[in-house]
């Protein structure tokens, strides 16, 4: 039933899940929120929606151009139930934006292995990784996956190496300069996250505990099932599968050593995992095997969605 309802894109697949988002989205406000809503508050939630949304469907568009989806809607439909697994996470801007600009990173470090205007990449992918930095600091590290994507496609120019810190530049000198200009507290409140706590200790409710279990169980098993595969995918696609992989590694290092630590943090790892979803599903040959997943993943969201609210 999923499987072949998702099997395809088609305007059915993508009004699903934008209805799904909205009424997620709809559920969490109403929830979380406990203020008057202002027509300010009503702009700044539309906007985080629209955040949702551009994070969904830019994921969509890395697996599409580059080959890395047989032209399913799995990925969008598996993006919006990870997210369900943080409900807090609808209502954190500074961390939907942040994970927003990585995303934007992403693509253009995957696409960098056609080779067209690869200084262009490199700097348009370190540009965003600062830019996220600044809404929440510990992103910052996802420069190690520009400089690999260097290394696996344009090693052999000096002068790509240099991009990353010339793209450093640039956005700390118009972050210096629009922060003395607005408000100089930016400075001080990136200072603060840059310190890092280890500890694992913040659960307020079971519920947290049993959702950070059961995505780390998913996180693991497919991570392994991409790993164990990998030999039987196309060569091409090799390097793109790898940046997925590290993507989501230096997600689950950002959520570790992060200071205010929260489930929420897990965000950065969701679109990698998506894609290597869709990849295991996409691949797999028995029917019931993909429907077992999907069923799994809708009531593993669902349940930890509504036990958190």
């Amino acid at each position: 039933m999923f499987t072949s309802l998702f099997r395809k894109s088609t305007p059915l697949n993508y009004s699903i899940v934008i209805l799904g988002v909205i009424l997620f989205y709809f559920l969490v406000q109403i929830h979380f929120v406990t203020n008057d809503l202002t027509s300010i508050n009503a702009i700044e939630k539309v906007v985080l929606l629209a955040i949702i949304f551009g994070s969904i469907f830019t994921t969509n568009f890395i697996v599409k151009k580059n080959g890395l989806s047989k032209d399913s809607a799995y990925t969008v439909f598996f993006y919006l139930l990870l997210l369900l697994f943080f409900p807090n996470v609808w209502n954190n801007t500074s961390l939907l934006i942040s994970n927003f600009f990585i995303l934007l990173s992403l693509r253009r470090l995957v696409s960098l292995q056609s080779l067209k205007t690869p200084k262009e990449k490199i700097f348009d992918a370190s540009l965003w990784v600062f830019v996220a930095a600044m809404f929440h600091f510990w992103s910052i590290i996802y420069i190690i996956l520009v400089f690999i994507a260097i290394l696996f496609h344009a090693a052999r120019d000096y002068r790509n190496w240099f991009l990353p810190f010339i793209a450093f530049f640039t956005a700390s000198s118009l972050f210096l300069l629009f922060a003395l200009i607005f408000d100089k507290s930016w400075i001080s409140q990136l200072l603060s996250e840059m310190a890092v706590n280890y500890k694992i200790d913040y659960f307020v409710k079971t519920s947290q505990n049993l959702a950070l279990s059961v995505y780390a169980t998913i996180g693991l098993f497919f991570v392994i099932s991409l790993l164990m595969s990998m030999s039987n995918r196309p060569l091409m696609l090799h390097t793109s599968y790898k940046k997925m992989l590290w993507a989501f590694f230096i997600g689950i290092t950002v959520y570790v050593i992060s200071s205010n630590k929260s489930n929420d943090l897990l965000v950065f790892t969701v679109a990698p995992l998506a894609v290597m979803i869709t990849s295991y599903v996409e691949m797999a040959q028995i029917k019931w095997q993909k429907e077992v997943i999907i069923i799994f993943l809708i009531l593993s969201g669902f349940t930890t969605f509504f036990s958190q609210l």
